[in-house]
């Protein structure tokens, strides 16, 4: 059976730079970073102060009661931004008529794990009596698809995986496969985190991944591609995306953002995280990604990059894209965009893609934002400080995660 094509219908962001769409891009074009100081918990025992909290959203104004009860916030903000893509893809959905044909797949590297911590230390002062109920089916590896599954009544394939930083993105993929082999219509893809509690921060910020910049304003810790840079922010948030066969957008006159081409998945099989230092592992995905999609480097315009703003990881992208990309390399738009919404781990791969769809389909750059002293082993078009009007054919989406898990997801202008 032919392959069947593949497109980008709706879009729902919901992160600490904006939720929805529309705000969410606004703000893309306007410079305006969503990091800041921690406010979820006190920091004063750790190196790293900041973060990317989403502040200007409520769940009180999706979900009743008795739901929010049953749903932990990383629940919550995957189903409130699924709601949010189908919303924009103006596609409709029932709980009491289910769709054989729309499945969800999901990401994210950490699931429940603040609401877990939440209810732990409720055990220790009252004892496990007063621990919620619903904890199980709150922070259960599935918990983020299933919740989008049951609410919008679509049957086909369900998933949630957790493959680190790079989940949002291998999520997009494995939709990608499902519409494109012909076990779904339509599915729901994306990633969500919700990180933001004392233990899980005080994890990464005891393995030195964290930015250590106690300056202002807040969101300049993050500095993806400088020579400065010190590590990452952690996030938190969602994006979604609705995935739709061709034919199917189509017939029902639905906005296509972009086409999703291909997808590439490889493992540095090397350290939990520290990067390959040849970097053979992240080419290949790259090379792979390309190969799956029928295209040439050359039809690249721009690649959002993992841009971690760790040392080795930023200069071992830069290496990589020039290995596979050669000449062309110089040529490419490459930008870092995590200064913008900080990094919800899993759920960040999902808001690129997001945000590649948008360039595309506005012909519009986003910069990397606070960089200030050029380092050297990143020297690509990284696009500092001020996004551009660019027309762009294609883009590249790369996203990298503990474990030396690689993922890269190529998209298309439709045509």
């Amino acid at each position: 059976m032919k392959p069947r094509r593949v497109v980008i219908t709706g879009l729902g962001p919901l992160t600490c730079c904006g939720v929805g769409r529309e705000a969410f891009w606004k703000n893309i074009q306007a410079g305006r970073s969503g990091i800041g100081p921690i406010t979820a918990f006190d920091a004063a025992p750790f190196h790293a102060r900041c973060a990317g909290e989403v502040r200007d959203w409520d769940p009180a104004s999706v979900f009743p009661l008795h739901r929010r009860k049953r749903l932990d916030r990383c629940s919550q903000f995957a189903l409130a931004s699924a709601l949010l893509a189908l919303e924009d893809a103006n596609l409709p959905w029932s709980r009491e008529r289910p769709q054989a044909r729309a499945g969800v797949s999901f990401g994210s590297a950490l699931g429940g794990i603040a609401q877990a911590e939440a209810e732990h230390v409720r055990f220790l002062e009252k004892g496990p009596r007063a621990v919620n109920p619903s904890l199980a089916l709150q922070i259960f590896g599935g918990a983020a698809h299933a919740n989008i599954a049951i609410e919008c009544g679509f049957r086909g394939p369900g998933t949630t995986n957790a493959n680190s930083c790079a989940s949002g993105v291998v999520a997009v993929g494995e939709a990608l496969r499902y519409v494109r082999d012909g076990r779904a219509d339509v599915m729901i893809a994306g990633g969500s985190e919700a990180p933001l509690s004392p233990l899980t921060f005080g994890a990464f910020d005891n393995i030195k991944t964290l930015s250590r910049w106690r300056g202002e304003p807040a969101a300049h810790a993050y500095r993806p591609f400088d020579l400065h840079r010190d590590g990452f922010v952690m996030g938190e948030g969602a994006a979604s995306l609705v995935l739709e066969e061709y034919g199917h957008a189509v017939r029902r006159g639905a906005r296509i953002y972009a086409e999703v081409m291909g997808y590439g998945l490889t493992n540095d099989a090397y350290h939990m995280t520290t990067p390959h230092p040849s970097g053979e592992s992240v080419a290949a995905c790259m090379r792979e990604t390309l190969a799956d999609a029928g295209m040439e480097p050359g039809e690249i315009g721009y690649i959002n990059a993992h841009a971690s703003s760790t040392q080795l990881n930023d200069a071992n992208e830069t290496a990589c894209i020039k290995t596979v990309f050669g000449a062309h390399a110089r040529r490419l738009a490459v930008s870092g965009t995590k200064p913008f919404t900080a990094h919800p781990l899993g759920a960040t791969g999902a808001i690129e893609t997001v945000i590649c769809a948008l360039a595309l389909a506005e012909g519009y750059v986003p910069p990397t934002l606070h960089h200030q002293t050029p380092d050297p082993r990143c020297d690509l078009d990284i696009v500092p400080n001020r996004g551009r009007r660019q027309k762009l054919h294609a883009a590249l989406n790369n996203a990298f995660g503990f474990g030396g898990i690689n993922a890269s997801i190529a998209l298309r202008v439709i045509s």
